[in-house]
């Protein structure tokens, strides 16, 4: 598969910035079949991560029963215009992604 970037976005207010990504993902369940009757294979995003300046500020968890290309949206408390929020995952075959935004 042909691994895309995690798309971010954020906005900063009171100083609570929201932030909004979208990752490119197939998320398989390893129970569809395809044309042929064989099955597709479990691909799915295990671990995200979201970094803030380069702290881990939170870690989830995922498994198979997330949609496809999944959205994810989270707030950070405290943060200023020139922060950098980065958001990486790792699926169960190994691959991984990342986005990176700097907060203005």
């Amino acid at each position: 598969m042909a691994v895309k970037p995690v798309k971010i976005r954020g906005k900063i207010k009171d100083g609570v910035a929201k932030i909004k990504a979208l990752m490119p993902h197939p998320m398989e369940t390893g129970t569809r079949r395809d044309a042929k009757d064989q099955v597709i294979l479990a691909h799915f995003i295990e671990q995200v991560v979201c970094e803030l300046n380069g702290n881990i500020t939170l870690t989830a968890e995922w498994g198979p029963s997330v949609s496809k290309d999944p959205y994810f949206a989270f707030k950070v408390l405290d943060a200023k215009p020139g922060d950098t929020v980065k958001i990486t995952w790792t699926d169960n075959l190994g691959e991984s992604s990342s986005g990176e935004l700097t907060l203005k």
